[in-house]
Order: structure tokens, then sequence, then C-alpha cells
């Protein structure tokens, strides 16, 4: 089964949006929709990619129903503000498990 999480676009640069969902950011790809979107339209996404518009009612609508499903509270979780990278201990003890 695939899933398609309503979202809102926060920022577009060319083909490629941040979209926001349940306080979670994320870049996407536009280039599966065909309609025009912007700054605070909210598009179902699935597998990196926007792929198609929604209303705002019905991503409200779809988001609770989701929440019900999966049992996600109504806690917001903060926006990703950077990515960790990973460190080289990570590599070393991977090389020490293959020998």
């Amino acid at each position: 089964m695939c899933v398609g999480i309503p979202s809102k676009i926060v920022k577009i640069d060319d083909s490629m949006a941040l979209i926001e969902v349940l306080g979670a950011q994320r870049e996407v790809s536009l280039l599966l929709l065909d309609e025009d979107v912007q700054i605070g339209d909210f598009v179902l996404v699935h597998a990196g990619f926007a792929i198609r518009k929604l209303h705002e009612e019905e991503a409200h609508e779809n988001l609770e129903l989701m929440k019900t499903v999966y049992g996600i509270e109504d806690e917001v979780t903060q926006p990703v503000t950077s990515t960790k990278k990973r460190s080289r201990k990570t590599t070393g003890r991977r090389e020490q498990v293959r020998g």
C-alpha cells in the first residue's frame, strides 16, 4: 500500500519545493504536477514527489484522518533546521563488522 501525505508548500525553487507537514520539513520535486502551485498551496506527496494539488480543506481532513488511523498525537514536532552528518565512527564500526 502506498501512502501520500498532504503537505503545505513553504518555499519554491525552480522545480523543487520545501514542504511542511506536522512541523517536519522536506524537499520534494514538483516535476510530476500538471498544474501550477505557489507558496501556501497544499499538495499530496509520495516518494519525494508532489503528485497532486489539494484544496486546503481536503488536506486538513486527510491529515486528521491519518492522525486517527496511525495514532499520531497532536503534538507538533519542531522543523528540521540542519542535517546531521554521519560521523567517522559509524563507518569504522561498519568496517569492523565486515572483518
